[in-house]
């Protein structure tokens, strides 16, 4: 294995993919001749050319049209947002073209699109550029939702995504670029809608996905020091929900804890929630617990930035709420 950052991995997959299908492109704001905001593409204008790495004016909603149009004609694009943020101006493209062209033709056109970049908090960005907004598109139907956490899964899930024959959103956590990791030699292709069982354990189900997940291993790492053994779950794939990986493991500790990064209104962790308590109530020996961000904008001030955060304290805290042991 080599250890990858996070960029390198992503890097690899586009290189990787646009060698095997001539019909895959990058397009995006600063993805050519500046080599990427965060250096994902970096060397692929020099090795595919300016016809299939393309560098696009500031207009989310123009290029995410093009790119929808391009996927609809046989093409693979590969769209990338500069931040998710962003890509709000694209929204009408994104959930009212994109995600319904195939079910409004009657399947006689597809859209295989990936819409990717960086989603969430950046350190220090303020409020409109630190938002997670997974629980935007997973809202839709006809959007397969991926957020990956570690390199591996960075790579393997964007190549899955971009041979996928529907529109993905793939969120790269943005404090992430930098964060290295193993990745396998060779091709790697993980599949879109399993999570991964990361630590096995009796007393509670603890549930990430992205950025969260390094908060969640050191949350379960201390937890183990005290004795609590959770069944620690990475989702990986938003829409569609592992909900059998979900369940399995609740019907087992019979507490969930549900960690995310965005707010905690109408959240992803809201709709995990559900799924949880119509499906396994009996099982539940406590209320699932959540933990999220604030439900505020996030400050350009760091310490009001931290204090809105989610952190591995807080996690442990929500553990052992569901354990009934709270510290008083």
């Amino acid at each position: 294995m080599a250890e990858l950052a996070w960029r390198e991995a992503l890097n690899q997959a586009l290189t990787e993919e646009m060698e095997r299908d001539a019909n895959v492109f990058l397009m995006g704001e600063e993805v050519a001749r500046y080599d990427g905001a965060y250096k994902v593409s970096q060397g692929l204008l020099a090795k595919f050319g300016s016809a299939r790495v393309v560098d696009t004016p500031i207009s989310e909603l123009g290029f995410a049209g093009i790119g929808i149009g391009a996927a609809m004609v046989g093409l693979r694009p590969v769209i990338e947002m500069m931040t998710w943020n962003f890509a709000i101006l694209a929204m009408d493209q994104i959930v009212n073209n994109a995600a319904k062209v195939r079910q409004m033709s009657g399947g006689q056109l597809r859209c295989p699109i990936v819409f990717r970049g960086p989603n969430g908090a950046g350190g220090r960005l303020a409020a409109q550029h630190s938002q997670a907004l997974e629980a935007n598109y997973a809202h839709f139907p006809g959007l397969k939702v991926v957020a990956p956490s570690t390199p591996a899964e960075a790579k393997g899930l964007l190549k899955s995504s971009i041979r996928d024959d529907n529109p993905v959103i793939f969120l790269e956590a943005e404090l992430l670029y930098g964060v290295k990791g193993e990745v396998p030699d060779g091709e790697l292709l993980l599949p879109l809608g399993k999570a991964l069982l990361k630590r096995e354990g009796d007393d509670c189900t603890l549930i990430s996905w992205g950025r969260m997940y390094y908060h969640a291993e050191e949350a379960a790492k201390q937890l183990e020091a005290e004795g609590i053994h959770v069944d620690w779950i990475d989702l990986r794939t938003l829409k569609p929900l592992d909900e059998g990986t979900i369940l399995t493991s609740v019907r087992k500790t019979n507490r969930a804890v549900i960690v995310e990064e965005g707010w905690s209104f109408c959240g992803v962790g809201a709709q995990i929630s559900d799924i949880i308590q119509s499906q396994a109530f009996d099982d539940l020996d406590a209320p699932v617990q959540r933990v999220t961000g604030l439900d505020v904008n996030r400050s350009y001030a760091a310490v009001l930035e931290q204090a809105a955060e989610v952190n591995p304290v807080r996690i442990v805290a929500a553990v052992k709420k569901a354990l009934y042991r709270e510290e008083g």
